[in-house]
């Protein structure tokens, strides 16, 4: 039997990127997949991508940072599916620039999809995760929350806070059953990094062993492990995904 099978996973900003490639992988082994996003142009093809390997897609436009969107989403997947297994917190963006030149709303708008969002979606699924005594939960942090990012002060403080929130979630929910752990990726290909010049591009390669940049599939396989019944003595933690970047 596939590591989901039965099972029904909610992931955000799952229409490009590296949450396309989540739901695909969680897909591919086993679960139906509620994709969520504000880019519906593309939720289309996700959910095309997900019925090609012969599992449920539920495609919905989510707005993360708002509490009434993010209830809907989740009652519908209790409506559609029954139940919700998994939920990955993945919607993110970024609006870089120096400290003294951000601006409120370059702050506030960063904060309400990169944490605010997570916080939203969490507390959403708490509730049917502990009814049935068991869920999965995978935040997606990054290395800017743990090391600090010139140019990235509203990004690297979203992100250290989806840490502190997932330790606080796993804290509060292991009693019923639900874990919580996160992923925090370095340096990963995708259409928010490719929009960093060669200069930038060059100085993070410098800096990992590995020797190359991550890909959304290495994200995917680690939200899959951490969802899955392999690390079910996991709670609380952080996988570091970055070639070495930070050791």
């Amino acid at each position: 039997m596939k590591p989901f099978e039965g099972k029904v996973a909610i992931v955000t900003g799952a229409a490009r990127g590296i949450g396309r490639a989540i739901a695909e992988r969680l897909a591919r082994d086993g679960a139906d997949v509620v994709i969520c996003d504000l880019q519906a142009e593309w939720l289309a093809e996700t959910a095309g991508a997900v019925q090609a390997m012969g599992r449920k897609a539920l495609p919905l436009a989510v707005d993360v940072g708002d509490g009434e969107s993010v209830a809907a989403c989740v009652a519908e997947t209790i409506r559609v599916f029954g139940r919700v297994d998994v939920m990955v917190n993945n919607a993110g963006i970024t609006k870089d620039t120096l400290l003294v030149r951000m601006t409120d709303e370059a702050w506030d708008d960063v904060l309400r999809v990169n944490l605010k969002g997570t916080f939203l979606f969490t507390r959403a699924v708490a509730k049917p995760m502990m009814k049935q005594r068991g869920g999965a939960i995978v935040n997606i942090a990054s290395v800017s929350g743990i090391l600090g990012t010139p140019g990235q002060a509203n990004y690297a403080a979203s992100k250290a806070g989806v840490i502190a929130l997932t330790k606080s979630t796993a804290n509060e929910l292991a009693a019923r059953g639900v874990r919580a752990n996160a992923v925090a990726p370095g340096f990963i290909s995708s259409r928010m990094t490719d929009a960093l010049s060669d200069d930038v591009r060059n100085q993070y390669l410098s800096r990992i062993p590995l020797g190359r940049f991550g890909t959304a599939e290495d994200i995917a396989d680690a939200v899959a492990f951490l969802a899955s019944g392999q690390s079910s003595y996991l709670t609380g933690q952080v996988l570091h995904v970055n070639g070495g970047m930070v050791m």
